[in-house]
């Protein structure tokens, strides 16, 4: 993990040298400036670098054995402090900087999801307005403000849907809705791509199966257990729940995800 963060902050140390260049090179038209900001680039990323091997830090965190991981997370974070949120407001800064000052939705979604090519996303409290099986039986209504998004998420990824239902009836009322929204009118995304099963660990195994690259869900279990298998997922709640995996990341709703759209 430790390699991991430096790996990231190289990375992002080179992608502010290449911006800076490039801006100062437009305001001085000066050639010899791309030059000068690579060498300071590469400077500054060895003194980051040395510093971060040199930091107590790092030493402390090679001292400690290595733990299962389904205890790591919980033991080698602060009480009341979640890698994912983290991790997050990393995140977060790094696309508000390099984001272009008009930038489009799909040039939001396309930059959120490191391009991405394979989504899954539950439909309960993501999608739609229920938020339980129980109320699909009586009802389901789609979240208008997540269209938008999800027309830009199938422009660039090949993305499913799915959900737990208690009977037949609800499974046909939610694709009735989902048709009636114009999900399937716009965007890439078709009947088939929408799957249904009975139980959690069904819609689990769904995910695990299709191997996606982001998988999104608002049911916090079902989110740390998949941790282990997913790249990136993105938790949904309205609540100050939280998950601790340093690859989730937390979120009001889908579109609040995306830039606050």
């Amino acid at each position: 993990m430790a390699d991991y963060s430096k790996q990231n902050l190289l990375q992002l140390i080179k992608r502010i040298g290449v911006y800076l260049s490039t801006k100062v090179s437009k305001i001085l038209n000066i050639q010899d400036v791309r030059s000068f900001w690579a060498i300071a680039g590469l400077a500054v990323a060895v003194i980051f670098t040395w510093r971060a091997l040199r930091s107590p830090n790092g030493s402390q965190r090679r001292q400690p054995k290595r733990q299962s991981p389904s205890h790591s997370n919980e033991n080698s974070l602060p009480s009341g402090v979640s890698s994912s949120s983290q991790d997050s407001r990393t995140q977060n800064a790094t696309d508000e900087f390099f984001q272009p000052a008009n930038a489009t939705l799909g040039q939001i979604v396309r930059q959120r999801l490191s391009d991405g090519r394979k989504v899954t996303c539950r439909l309960l409290g993501v999608i739609l307005e229920e938020n339980t099986p129980e109320e699909l039986q009586n009802q389901a209504t789609v979240r208008l403000s997540v269209l938008e998004v999800l027309s830009e998420i199938t422009k660039y990824s090949d993305l499913y849907l799915m959900e737990r239902v208690l009977d037949d009836e609800s499974e046909k009322r939610v694709l009735t809705s989902l048709e009636n929204a114009g999900v399937f009118t716009t965007g890439g995304l078709v009947k088939e791509k929408v799957l249904f099963c009975s139980t959690e660990n069904g819609r689990m195994s769904f995910v695990r199966q299709l191997e996606p690259d982001w998988h999104i869900d608002s049911n916090p279990e079902i989110t740390s257990q998949l941790a282990r298998f997913i790249r990136q997922q993105v938790h949904i709640s309205t609540k100050s729940q939280q998950t601790s995996s340093s690859n989730v990341f937390n979120s009001s709703s889908l579109e609040q995800f995306f830039g606050g759209v």
